[in-house]
């Protein structure tokens, strides 16, 4: 199959296509005489795959290491399962400091106010580097 054949199948642009390439995602088995990348049949589901690991919030450094697992024959699938659960304590990392921002910002809304010469909720929870904010007059 040719890139633009891929590419209608896969439901990508022909410069992703080059992209992935670029990136040793997706190989072209072969080229034709005139130079055009020729695919097996198995390219749609790879350039699928990789699409919908990156909606899922993998990259394509990790994407590729997935793929590394999968294109070698006989690996076990204790070592993608690994792969997976690594992935699962990053994402359960980011949700609790997602909670924790949010918990901040709540604060701050209800608050309206961060008390002169105390760390900001906000800030703390960004990491930033931490002002004290004048306190609003109350009415």
């Amino acid at each position: 199959m040719r890139i633009g054949e891929l590419a209608r199948a896969s439901g990508v642009k022909l410069s992703t296509l080059r992209y992935y390439e670029r990136r040793e995602l997706l190989l072209p088995l072969s080229r034709s005489e005139s130079g055009q990348r020729l695919y097996g049949p198995d390219a749609a589901i790879r350039v699928r795959f990789i699409r919908r690991s990156q909606e899922l919030g993998f990259t394509l450094r990790e994407v590729s290491a997935v793929l590394a697992l999968s294109d070698r024959r006989g690996i076990p699938t204790r070592d993608v399962v690994r792969f997976a659960e690594a992935k699962l304590r990053a994402i359960d990392a980011r949700i609790e400091d997602l909670r924790r921002m949010r918990r901040a910002i709540t604060t701050l809304m209800v608050e309206g106010f961060c008390p002169p010469d105390t760390v900001c909720p906000v800030q703390a929870s960004l990491g930033a580097p931490v002002k004290a904010v004048k306190r609003k007059p109350r009415e």
